[in-house]
């Protein structure tokens, strides 16, 4: 069961898209570790849609992640085809890590670095 995160499915979904995003774009972020959770799973698929490379698959993935721009002349589509499957080409999976950082100061939220691999 997915977690919910205390948010109605469609600013959930908007919060994860503009996380899977951001992951692409900077490929280390610091969330807590619930997102972090739920977005490892998001971000291994839109990989693996990466690596398959084909029209379909570049579709759903601008269909689901934001049009962001990575750099002046690439944009996070172009990135994730790009570089990021390229680079994990012959890796079957896992291509993001999550690490603990401990609780955070103002509310106690457990904290995490997800990163890609």
């Amino acid at each position: 069961m997915a977690r919910k995160l205390g948010r109605r499915t469609e600013d959930r979904m908007a919060l994860l898209r503009n996380l899977a995003s951001d992951l692409i774009i900077h490929e280390r972020i610091e969330t807590t570790e619930a997102k972090a959770k739920e977005l490892k799973s998001i971000v291994d698929k839109m990989i693996t849609l990466g690596k398959r490379g084909d029209l379909h698959a570049r579709r759903q993935a601008s269909a689901f992640l934001y049009n962001q721009e990575a750099d002046e002349n690439n944009n996070v589509i172009q990135k994730l085809f790009d570089d990021v499957a390229a680079r994990y080409e012959d890796r079957q999976g896992g291509y993001t890590r999550v690490l603990k950082l401990g609780d955070r100061q103002g509310d106690g939220a457990a904290m995490a670095i997800i990163e890609l691999v």
